[in-house]
């Protein structure tokens, strides 16, 4: 815990520059490591701690640890909220996410045609809390899917959205875009 106390410190030096918006992205992955459990949450605690300190928001990544994630958000308050980056396609976080007033941000997956729960989801996320992203250079959306992702594909996630949402492409840009500066204070 030692080194990511120092880690942490490093990041507060870097972050008060005007230019840094957000501190993340932070959270919990066992996808690939589930051995170091009691330190993913020790770092993500202290990053909250540390966004707090500095009055940002939060991008918050979580793969294969949902509860753990929510659990760590209801007992440790973010100031300025944040975004629930690459949003996993789960009804629970969503659900919870959008109750303690984070954003959700949709990326590749929305558009794949084995994603059983993409409409639902993207239905249950009101306008003012949707936000959207590539996740460069990873989760290409269709028709790209396993290839190299890049920010011109976030046109597929806007065009899915506008699908669900029943409105034209060029609202789900404006509304993304006014939502991106309003979290991010840009």
């Amino acid at each position: 815990m030692e080194e990511i106390d120092k880690d942490i410190k490093e990041i507060e030096e870097l972050a008060n520059n005007k230019k840094i918006v957000a501190i993340g992205e932070i959270g919990l992955d066992y996808y690939w490591n589930t051995e170091n459990k009691e330190l993913q949450q020790y770092a993500f605690i202290e990053q909250i701690n540390l966004a707090n300190k500095l009055n940002l928001p939060i991008v918050i990544h979580t793969r294969e640890a949902v509860q753990d994630t929510l659990e760590i958000l209801k007992k440790n308050p973010v100031n300025k909220k944040g975004v629930f980056h690459c949003c996993p396609l789960n009804r629970e976080l969503v659900k919870e996410a959008l109750k303690l007033d984070f954003y959700i941000s949709f990326a590749g997956p929305v558009t794949f045609k084995n994603s059983k729960n993409a409409n639902e989801i993207i239905g249950m996320v009101p306008q003012n809390r949707m936000l959207i992203e590539t996740d460069s250079p990873y989760l290409a959306p269709e028709p790209h899917r396993g290839t190299r992702n890049d920010p011109r594909n976030v046109k597929y996630i806007a065009e899915k959205i506008a699908e669900v949402k029943e409105i034209q492409v060029e609202e789900v840009e404006r509304i993304t875009y006014e939502n991106t500066c309003t979290l991010f204070n840009i």
